[in-house]
């Protein structure tokens, strides 16, 4: 899905040519809906409620029993062992399905995935995003991603080593800041333009331009 107007995305060009005329640095920006789909984390979750359920059938079954047998007729069952482990297991089955279903739902999936799960996949896919689009694709090998997944509300600065060299991780929590408080109040393409204003100035400061300048990635904000 998209979510900037074209007015927007110029919002987010404009500030990274601006970034990049004071600058050899070159700046990539992404917008991105989701960096994973997490179906591995809802099969977890899915699995351990199946589990859940067998266990509590397996430790308390006569509610169970006694639920079933009011369902057809009121009448009581003598159940056999190979009765009660079969109802075991499409109880757990039953379980599986259901959860599997409702925690895909979009609205529950992004909920149950754990905080340290959704950073350490954003930032992979980031790494993952500057590979192909920026790292060593410049001269000076002085590219610099900003990274941004909706859905996780995460963001990342990838950059360069050369770069990464020189400036310290702290330099890019500040730019960090700056872009989320904006993006926070719902303001994206301004968040990101005050990013990449961020990044230009420390870019500026360390990798100052030298002659004429030559833009060797897009400024274009990549949305995917």
């Amino acid at each position: 899905m998209a979510y900037l107007t074209d007015d927007q995305h110029a919002i987010v060009s404009d500030a990274v040519a601006k970034a990049e005329a004071t600058t050899s640095g070159e700046i990539v920006t992404v917008l991105a809906d989701r960096s994973d789909g997490y179906d591995d984390i809802v099969l977890m979750w899915a699995a351990g409620i199946a589990f859940s359920a067998m266990s509590l059938f397996a430790f308390l079954p006569q509610p169970f029993l006694d639920l079933w047998d009011s369902l057809i007729g009121g009448w009581t069952h003598e159940w056999t062992t190979g009765e009660l482990a079969t109802m075991t297991i499409m109880l757990g089955l039953i379980a599986l399905l259901l959860s599997w279903f409702l925690l895909s739902l979009e609205a529950i999936k992004f909920r149950i995935v754990p905080g340290p799960v959704k950073t350490a996949r954003v930032h992979a896919r980031a790494i993952a995003y500057f590979k192909v689009g920026a790292e060593r694709r410049t001269h000076g090998r002085t590219g610099v991603l900003i990274f941004l997944s909706m859905q996780e509300h995460r963001a990342e600065i990838v950059a360069d080593r050369p770069i990464a060299e020189q400036v310290s991780a702290d330099v890019w929590g500040e730019a960090m800041a700056d872009m989320l408080a904006d993006i926070g109040r719902g303001c994206v393409a301004e968040g990101m333009a005050a990013g990449v204003r961020d990044v230009g100035q420390v870019l500026a400061e360390h990798f100052p331009r030298t002659g004429e300048p030559v833009n060797e990635l897009p400024d274009r904000l990549i949305e995917v």
